[in-house]
C-alpha cells in the first residue's frame, strides 16, 4: 500500500467541487498539489486559503483541453517540485440539447475537455513516470460514462470514451509501474446541484440513487486517496454513485 506523504500531484479542474475536495484530501495525507484550473481567480483564491490551512500547494492555470497548456502543466509541477507521482484528470464540462440540433462546436467543445484532457494529461504524466519509474492516473468519468441519458449526448460519449481510455492505458502501462484508475461519481452536491437550483427536480434526482441521496464531493475524493494508495488496482472504473448504476 502506497503512502501519499510527499508525493507530488496535479488535480485538474481542482479550484471546486470535486477537484477541491480531492486538492485537500491529498493534502491532507500529505501530498504537495498542484491545484489546476482554467478560472484562475478561485484557482488563486483556494491556493492562499489552503497555505493558510498548512498545506502545500500550487496554483497553476491550465486549459485541459489545450495539449500546449497542459504540457506547460506538468513541466511546471516538475521544475518546481522536481517530480510528478499522480496525475487526477477531473476537469469537465458539459453541454444540453436534442443531438440532431447541437452544432460541431458544442459537441466538440465538451470532447475537447473532457476526453482530449484526459489524453493530454496523460500523456504527459506518463512521460514523466517512464524517467522515474511509476506513477498513478487516475481520471473522473461518471454514471454517464457507464449508462446513458437523453440530452447530454457530448458528455455521454465523453465520459465513456475516458473508461475505454483508462483500461488502455492500464493495460499498456501496467508492466512499467504505472497504474491507471477512474471514477465514475453519481450526481455530486456541488455547484449548481443542489436543492436551491434545482427546484422541482430535485427530489426526482435524489429518487434516482437508491441510496436516498446525492452524494458529497468528499466522498469522490476518497476514492480517489484508495487509487491512488492501492498498488494492486489498475484499469479499474468505480462507480461511487448510491447505487444509481446498479438499478
Amino acid at each position: 500500500m502506497a503512502n501519499l506523504n510527499g508525493k507530488i500531484a496535479i488535480v485538474t479542474g481542482g479550484a471546486s467541487g470535486i477537484g477541491l475536495a480531492t486538492v485537500k484530501a491529498f493534502a491532507e495525507k500529505g501530498a504537495k498539489v498542484v491545484l489546476a484550473d482554467f478560472n484562475e481567480q478561485a484557482g488563486k483564491a483556494k491556493e492562499e486559503e489552503l497555505k493558510a490551512a498548512g498545506f502545500e500547494v500550487l496554483f497553476v492555470q491550465v486549459d485541459a483541453g489545450n495539449e500546449e497548456s497542459v504540457k506547460n502543466l506538468v513541466a511546471k509541477t516538475v521544475e518546481t517540485f522536481g517530480k510528478l507521482d499522480i496525475i487526477v484528470n477531473n476537469a469537465g464540462i458539459g453541454a444540453l440539447g436534442e443531438m440532431h440540433e447541437l452544432t460541431y462546436e458544442d459537441y466538440h467543445r465538451v470532447i475537447r475537455v473532457n476526453q482530449d484532457g484526459v489524453f493530454f494529461g496523460t500523456k504527459y504524466a506518463v512521460q514523466e513516470f517512464l524517467k522515474t519509474g511509476g506513477g498513478v492516473v487516475l481520471n473522473t468519468s461518471s454514471i454517464l460514462g457507464l449508462v446513458a441519458e437523453g440530452g447530454a449526448y457530448p458528455y455521454v460519449a465523453s465520459k465513456h470514451a475516458v473508461v475505454g481510455m483508462t483500461k488502455s492505458s492500464a493495460v499498456q502501462y501496467a508492466s512499467r509501474n504505472i497504474r491507471v484508475n477512474a471514477v465514475s461519481p453519481g450526481y455530486i452536491e456541488s455547484g449548481m446541484v443542489n436543492k436551491e437550483a434545482l427546484g422541482e427536480f430535485y427530489e426526482g434526482l435524489v429518487a434516482r440513487h437508491p441510496i436516498g441521496r446525492l452524494g458529497d464531493p468528499s466522498e469522490i475524493a476518497h476514492a480517489f486517496v484508495f487509487l491512488a494508495e492501492n498498488d494492486f488496482v489498475t484499469g479499474a472504473v468505480i462507480a461511487v454513485d448510491g447505487g444509481y448504476t446498479a438499478q
